[in-house]
């Protein structure tokens, strides 16, 4: 039997007011170094688990900026892409609103800065990516469905 390996990796479209957690990548790091994105990372398998999708973002979100986002999570969107390996990725992002801590970069190897932007200094930023561009927007809209409580 055939079958095509990839890997799985969480996004966090984290929310503060009408703010959103951006972070550079670290220069250090292997793909998209100094790339403006979101936090996430690469789902660890230790067997079967619940939530894993779930977990492995609550963890990263925390190994990367130090800090909590709220027990409720929502999924936003999937897609793929290839590593400059040819390595193939599942990516899963969710929204999540910021419940504590203090955002900076506690893997330095893994992220430069921590910004909180508004979605119109994303979209207007030059140094943002198509692709964030298209899910911030995404969120940014579902944020607000969330908030009017629709």
């Amino acid at each position: 039997m055939n079958y095509n390996l990839y890997v799985v990796n969480v996004e966090a479209a984290i929310y503060r007011d009408n703010k959103w957690l951006i972070i550079k990548r670290s220069e250090k790091e292997e793909h998209g170094p100094g790339l403006l994105t979101l936090v996430g990372g690469k789902v660890e398998t230790h067997g079967a688990q619940d939530s894993i999708l779930e977990e492995t973002l609550r963890r990263e979100v925390m190994e990367e900026v130090g800090i909590e986002v709220s027990e409720k999570i929502h999924y936003l969107e999937s897609k793929s892409f290839l590593m400059a390996d040819g390595q193939l990725v599942v990516d899963v992002v969710f929204v999540c609103k910021y419940k504590s801590g203090e955002a900076r970069p506690v893997a330095p190897e893994e992220v430069g800065k921590v910004y909180w932007m508004t979605c119109e200094e994303v979209l207007n930023n030059g140094k943002a990516f198509t692709w964030l561009k298209e899910t911030i927007k995404k969120a940014e809209d579902y944020r607000l469905i969330l908030e009017r409580g629709i």
